[in-house]
C-alpha cells in the first residue's frame, strides 16, 4: 500500500514547505487555516492553526538545516511580514506550542542564525 494511501484520512497541513535545496513549495494559500500545528497554545491562545501561518523545512531532528532553507526562509518571512507586521514578533516553532508533541523544528535549528539573517538580509 502507498503512503500517502495510509495518511489521507488525516487532516493535517502547512502553509509552505521549504525543501533542502531551498524551494518553496505554497500548499495553502496565508489567509486560510493550514492544520499544522495541532492542540496547541501560543501566548495564551489556543487553536494555533486559526491564527497563524504553519511553514515546514524538509528534514529531521537528526541533521542540521542547509543554508539554502535558511536563506529561503529568510526570504520568505520577510515576505510575510510585509503582509502581516505582526508577525514580527511572534515567530516560534511548533515544538514551542505543542510541547511534548511537536518536537520541530529541532535541536537542529539555529534561532540565532536565523534571527541574525532576518535583521540583516533584506
Amino acid at each position: 500500500m502507498p503512503f500517502f494511501d495510509e495518511i489521507k484520512h488525516l487532516r493535517v497541513s502547512a502553509h509552505c514547505l521549504i525543501r533542502r535545496d531551498g524551494e518553496i513549495i505554497q500548499y495553502v494559500p496565508f489567509h486560510l487555516r493550514a492544520w499544522h500545528a495541532g492542540q496547541s497554545l501560543y501566548k495564551g491562545r489556543e487553536k494555533c492553526n486559526d491564527f497563524s501561518i504553519g511553514i515546514e523545512l524538509e528534514g529531521t531532528d537528526f541533521e542540521p538545516f542547509t543554508p539554502l532553507q535558511y536563506n529561503s526562509l529568510v526570504k520568505l518571512t520577510h515576505a510575510l511580514i510585509e503582509l502581516y507586521p505582526e508577525l514580527q514578533d511572534n515567530i516560534t516553532g511548533h515544538s514551542d506550542i505543542a510541547p511534548g508533541r511537536k518536537t520541530d523544528p529541532g535541536p537542529y535549528f539555529d534561532w540565532q542564525q536565523f534571527k541574525a539573517l532576518l535583521k540583516h538580509k533584506r
